[in-house]
């Protein structure tokens, strides 16, 4: 009976997990077809754009065959789309390479940056969210939502090119650009993730250089998404801070921190997890300035190139990672609201 029950209980939760995979694959051919549509309506030459200013009538010939360029619309689309299925994200018009390739070189590089953004954004973001609800219309209140506004209005290009300025070329505290100093060896290739691999490797040095690049880019990064999760995090906490059983438990005597961890603030976690879930996907997916400024080989950078050079198949490449970003995290975030409020396991 209670293996009966037990697999009738997880019957929901497979029916939903096929529901949302079935519409992943729906949603990426209707990514592909956007992508594929807005990228031929971008006026420009994709030819002339990687040739020079004045190719010869023969090159641009060959570059169009080369690339299937020639070929009518649907048809471009239909063996793109065949090609993806088989798993190939076709050549990169301007590094020769194929997409998959270039994209595994950039997805850790951008992940690296984002899994550093958000662990200190949701540690420091949550807990000046719930010191700021605590204390709401205090002195602590006030300050940390100035704070908090000034880190959202904030440009991150101009915060970016302070940091740069201030810690660089002004103090020399930390590294300008880029992953690790060109005279440090890289570490091997594991995780992609230079920190982690080092360590892997047991190489101390590697990895405090690779942490020193890490910290100004994910400084900027943590800025913008500490004040976000805060204010979200603030706003979730009054939501619950004056609810019938967060009373009840002050007048059962117990801590304050036990009434704020296992009432408040376990209330108040979808909200958060939600704003959690968009941020990092935000991070991982649009660090185009920072990258760039930082000179940061992630995702940004790569997708910041291609679009300049007009190079079509790095640019749908780039646009189904961004969509797959998007639909996992929105998966995950699902998940966990299950894990988090038995009311929407038992649904």
């Amino acid at each position: 009976m209670r293996a009966r029950h037990t697999s009738r209980s997880h019957r929901p939760l497979l029916r939903f997990l096929g529901r949302r995979l079935g519409a992943l694959v729906l949603l990426l051919i209707g990514i592909t077809l956007i992508s594929f549509v807005l990228t031929q309506a971008v006026p420009g030459d994709p030819a002339i754009a990687n040739l020079g200013q004045h190719p010869t009538p023969e090159s641009i010939r060959a570059f169009n065959e080369k690339y299937g360029l020639d070929d009518p619309l649907p048809v471009q689309y239909l063996t793109y789309l065949g090609n993806l299925v088989q798993g190939d994200l076709g050549v990169s018009q301007q590094t020769h390479q194929p997409v998959a390739d270039d994209l595994s070189v950039a997805i850790p590089a951008t992940a690296e940056l984002a899994i550093f953004a958000i662990v200190f954004s949701t540690i420091f973001g949550v807990a000046f969210g719930v010191l700021a609800a605590l204390r709401r219309d205090t002195a602590v209140d006030h300050g940390l939502r100035v704070f908090t506004l000034a880190g959202i209005s904030v440009p991150m290009f101009w915060l970016g090119l302070l940091g740069l300025y201030l810690f660089f070329f002004k103090w020399g505290i930390l590294p300008g650009g880029g992953r690790l100093d060109p005279t440090t060896t890289p570490p091997t290739d594991i995780t992609g993730l230079n920190t982690v691999d080092a360590l892997l490797d047991g190489n101390l040095s590697t990895f405090w250089d690779a942490l020193k690049h890490l910290i100004l880019p994910g400084l900027v990064l943590v800025t913008y998404s500490v004040s976000l999760i805060s204010r979200y995090t603030r706003s979730a906490v009054l939501e619950v801070l004056h609810a019938d059983y967060v009373r009840a438990a002050r007048a059962k005597g117990l801590p304050e921190r036990t009434v704020v961890t296992r009432y408040i603030l376990r209330a108040a976690l979808p909200s958060i997890v939600t704003v959690m879930g968009l941020v990092f996907a935000n991070v991982l997916a649009g660090a185009v300035l920072v990258e760039n400024i930082f000179n940061w080989p992630g995702i940004g950078q790569y997708a910041y190139k291609s679009a300049v050079s007009l190079d079509l198949p790095a640019i749908m490449g780039v646009s189904i990672f961004i969509a797959l970003v998007y639909v996992i995290v929105n998966l995950v975030v699902d998940l966990l609201y299950a894990v988090i409020d038995p009311r929407v396991r038992l649904s």
